[in-house]
Formats: structure tokens, sequence, C-alpha cells
């Protein structure tokens, strides 16, 4: 950077030198021509010192900076060559302005500025001095607070930086504009150096500037440049468990606004390392256990090393399968690269920030991704979830069921992935989907929504003699909130759609537990939110069991001959053809009803 930064002062220092000479053969406006010069000799000091400090300059400002001081020397040059014009006639007729006098001494004056505040923010002893702002600032302040930021990050002392670091989170949370100069500036980088090598206070700042700067895909694009995924995997396997969480923060911030960053990190194994996470103290290491026996409960393979915190799951006991086990199995932590050591002695908030941290990137990680869902299945994680799930603090908690949710999404389109996955006779799954269950059944509105959809999208998994999970989803339709009644109608239309083979079956079973009538209520006097995913439900039934007595009994006929007739429920051909084919179906088996709807 130093050749880089003397190649850019040597013009400026030839032209202030020009322009010094030109001063002393000036023949007219010797005296404004006298102050020129006394202006540029000293703007050249200070460009000399500038060369000579050229290891330690601020790239960045020092450009802004010289680009203005070069503009103004041109224009002194050139006023001040015409003030050496030889012969009387040129002499008589050069007019030059004493406003481009005053504009010029001005703009000297501001360079000589600029250039000391350059100086200044670049100094190794600045420390705490207060620096104020350089007349550059005038058109742009909060550049300059940037500039001064990150040239401490470049120069400062370890505290210094830690400082610098935090103003910097100030700055990037105000708006989005300060974090993209924060990067467009160059303060990646000495971010990036601080994370690795800081004190932990600097290595946290660090880390959650950098999770900050990452709000849009071009400067998430240049962190990746920089290597910040490799940065941030070496972090989460070295560093103080503080510190670690905060990365794993910023993982998921980098990966929820540029999704090309979940490859990215997944090829630097980082998924292991946030598992690893969520393991510790969560359940068994696979290396303390041997491989299980058909008697064996899952509360086996359940760890809790801290009993009054109540970590052991209350999970049901379910016969392990030996394939799951042999693979689990071969996912140690010794494989994982992370050692325990040390990990016991944080205290327990820390470690649960920690496991918080790792779910929430995990669940950022796994969206839309069938690799990472694949490496996070393969894992403990499944059960780490079950655990959590009904043991987490309260953001582990819903990191958790965020991270199943986007898991059980993928799996739902990867069938490959949903049959290894979320095997029925899986210990892992099994408990994962007790625990889901058990959310719905006690309507915790924090995890609820998400653990609804989870349930949907293993729609396909379940056996027909399942039922466990459409009980709770059915009473879910019964006068609550509508967001909540429409997510329920969704899920269950996952059970009873044309995809699922065993519809039949679970068209039968929302039957029984009494859907039908919930549903008309709900297409007849729900909100718009709710109605269409009413009717979608509604008609998946009646043409699946259009036999049914109860929706002869409840005149479901009517109803959606009803609904035929209502243009805003007919807008999605999808639901038009289906209301139709559903309704020829009833026509064979039922007569209309007297409800007279119109």
């Amino acid at each position: 950077m130093a050749d880089i930064v003397k190649q850019i002062l040597a013009k400026p220092i030839q032209l202030a030198d020009q322009v010094t000479q030109a001063a002393d053969m000036a023949t007219s406006f010797k005296q404004e021509c006298a102050e020129l010069k006394s202006k540029t000799e000293r703007l050249a000091v200070l460009l000399r010192q500038a060369a000579r400090a050229s290891n330690d300059l601020y790239q960045r400002p020092t450009r802004r900076i010289i680009d203005d001081t070069e503009q103004a020397l041109e224009m002194a040059i050139s006023i001040v060559s015409k003030c050496c014009a030889q012969g009387l006639i040129q002499r008589v007729f050069t007019i030059i302005p004493s406003a481009s006098f005053r504009n010029l001494s001005s703009q000297l004056e501001n360079s000589i500025g600029n250039v000391s505040w350059l100086l200044r923010v670049s100094s190794t002893e600045s420390g705490d001095e207060y620096l104020g702002l350089p007349p550059i600032a005038a058109s742009e302040p909060i550049l300059c607070f940037i500039w001064e930021h990150i040239a401490i990050l470049y120069t400062g002392s370890v505290n210094d930086r830690s400082e610098a670091a935090a103003s910097l989170i100030s700055l990037a949370k105000d708006n989005h504009r300060n974090g993209k100069l924060i990067v467009e500036e160059g303060g990646v980088g000495p971010l990036l150096k601080l994370l690795k090598e800081g004190k932990l206070e600097g290595q946290e700042n660090a880390a959650k500037a950098i999770g900050l700067l990452g709000r849009d895909t071009e400067s998430v694009e240049h962190m990746v440049h920089l290597g910040v995924c490799s940065v941030f995997v070496k972090i989460l396997k070295e560093s103080p468990m503080k510190v670690q969480a905060v990365v794993a923060w910023a993982v998921s911030k980098l990966s929820a606004h540029y999704p090309k960053c979940q490859d990215l990190f997944h090829q630097h194994n980082i998924i292991r390392l946030l598992v690893s996470h969520l393991a510790f103290e969560t359940v068994q290491e696979h290396s303390k256990y041997a491989i299980a026996s058909k008697a064996t409960s899952i509360h086996a393979v359940v760890f809790a090393s801290n009993n009054k915190k109540g970590n052991v799951t209350s999970v049901h006991k379910v016969n392990d399968n030996n394939d799951d086990v042999n693979h689990q199995h071969q996912h140690s932590v010794s494989s994982t690269g992370v050692s325990s050591k040390g990990r016991e002695l944080e205290e327990s908030a820390t470690k649960d920030y920690m496991k918080a941290m790792a779910a929430r990137a995990l669940w950022k990680l796994a969206k839309g991704n069938s690799s990472i869902c694949r490496s996070i299945t393969e894992s403990r994680a499944l059960l780490c979830f079950a655990v959590l799930l009904e043991k987490g603090t309260e953001d582990t908690q819903y990191n958790s069921a965020m991270a199943v949710m986007e898991i059980t999404a993928v799996a739902e389109k990867d069938s490959d992935l949903r049959k290894s996955a979320f095997k029925p006779n899986s210990p892992a799954c099994k408990a994962l989907v007790d625990q889901l269950v058990k959310i719905i059944e006690k309507e915790d509105l924090n995890l609820l929504i998400p653990c609804i959809r989870a349930i949907g999208n293993l729609a396909r998994t379940f056996r027909a003699t399942e039922t466990r999970m459409i009980s709770p989803l059915v009473k879910l339709l019964d006068e609550r909130e509508a967001e909540i009644s429409n997510e329920a109608a969704t899920a269950l239309a996952k059970f009873a759609c044309n995809d699922n083979y065993l519809h039949m079956d679970h068209c039968k079973a929302i039957i029984s537990m009494g859907g039908a009538k919930h549903l008309i209520q709900l297409v007849f006097l729900g909100e718009k939110i709710v109605q269409n995913s009413a009717l979608l439900l509604l008609c998946y039934i009646a043409l699946h069991v259009p036999d049914s007595d109860e929706l002869a009994q409840s005149e479901v006929l009517s109803v959606l001959e009803w609904a035929s007739k209502q243009a805003y429920l007919n807008q999605d051909e999808k639901v038009e053809a289906l209301l139709q084919e559903s309704k020829s179906r009833l026509e064979l088996y039922q007569s209309r009803g007297s409800r007279g709807f119109h």
C-alpha cells in the first residue's frame, strides 16, 4: 500500500513546487501570488511529510484528499502563470478577478487542513486525542467519522481498535448507508484482523460489526473475497465461547443476506462446529456410549451434566435403530475439531447464548439448501433440537423451531432427504416430532407457527395410524386467531392433498376429529386470510371421502356450491378446479341441503 500512496502523492508535490517557482516569477498581482506561495509551501511541507509516512497512511481518505489537493494546485498553476506574463501589453490585458484569488486561497487552506487531519488520523500516537473534522467533511461529515475509526483499526492499540469497532457498530446500526460506506472505505479487512488477533472485547466487537455490515449482497461478496468464511470457522474452533457466539450470529446474518454464503461456509465444515455447540451438555457424547440394543430408550442418548438446570428431555421411550446409532457414532465430537476443554467452565448464560446463536446460524444456513440440511440431519442436530425445544432458553427454543421448520421445508421437496432423515423408526425423528406435537398441543404462541409448518412439511412421512399430530391441528381451526387457523388449515391440507399417498386415511381422521364443522365456519365467517386455505382443505376432504355421513349432515355440498359463487374465493385456478371436482364427487353421494345459501 505504501508504494500506491507514494504514487498518489508524487504529482501534487511536483505541482506545489511549480506553483512556488511560478509565484517567484510573478510580474503582476505580486502580493496575491506571495500569499499563495506561502500557503503552497506549507502544503508542500505536509505533502512531503505524508510521503515519508506513506506506510501508515490510510489509503481511502488519502485518495479523496489528494484528488482535491491536486485540483487546487492545478488551479493555482493556471492563475499564477497568468501573473508571469511578459511584456506590457500582456500584463495590461491580464485580468484576474480578485474573487479568483480568494477562492483559490480558501481551497489551499482547506487542503492544508485536510492533509494535516490525514497525518493525525493515520498516526499511531494520536491515541484518544479528538481530531476534529477536516474541511472535506463539510459535504459529508459521516464519511470522516468512518475514516477516523477505520484508521484507528489499522494503526491503533488493541484497546483503541476495540473502541473503534464499537463505534463502527453504532454507525452501522444508524442506517444501511453507513454500513455500505464502512465496507466501501475498507473497514472489513482490519475488522477481520481484529477478530483474529484482538482481545476478547475487541473480537466480540469485530464480529458484531461484520455481522451488521453484511446486510446486502455486494457487501457480503466483498467480505467473502477477503476470506470471512475461513476466519469465522477458525474462530469457532479456537476462540472463547463469547466470541464464538457472536461469530455464529454473524454467520446467520451473512447467510440470510447472501445465500451463496451457505455453500461457502459448508465447504469449511462449519455445520459440525455449530452442531457441536448444540450438543454440548445437551446430548451424550457419542464416544461415551456403546451401540444401543433394541431395548434402549431415547433417554440413553440424552444427557445433562447439570441436572439442576433440567437439561434432560422428557421425550417418550422409543426403540433405537442400530443403523442410525452406527451412523451417528461416526460424527463424534472428536471428529468436529472442537474440544470441550474449558467449555465446562463457561458461565451458564454464555453457554445458553452460544446454543441460541448456533441454532440461529443453522436456521439461516439450512434455508433452501439440501446439502446443508443433509449434513445437519446426519449429525446429532435433530436430537439436540428435540431437547432444546423443551428445555432451552426462549431464544434457543425459537431459533431451534425455525431451524426445524426450514429443514423440514427442504425435506418436503427433497424425497431423498425426507426418506433418510425422517424415517418413522428413527429415534431422533420420533423425539423431535413428539416435541413439535407437544408445543402445538400447548399452543405456545412463540413457537406455534414454525412448529405447525414443520409438522405440515413432514405430512408425507407419517403412517396412516399416526393421528396424534392431526388432533391438535384440528383444534386450532376452532375460534383461534386467523393467522393460526390459516397455518393449521394449510398444514392439514398437506395431509389431505392428492400428493400424500395416505390422503384418504388422513381425511377420515380430520373428519372424525370434527374438522369439517370448523372448516365450514371458517369458509363462511373466517377472515379472508383463512377462508381460502379452509376451502382448499374442505375440498380435499370432500374429494377423497365423499360418502362421509358427517359431511352429509354438515351439508358440505351446499357450502361448496355457495363458495363456487363467490368470485373472491375462486381467483386461484387450482382452487376453482378442485372445487368443481369435489362438488361433482359429493353430488354422487349426497343431496343438496336446505340451508339456502346463495
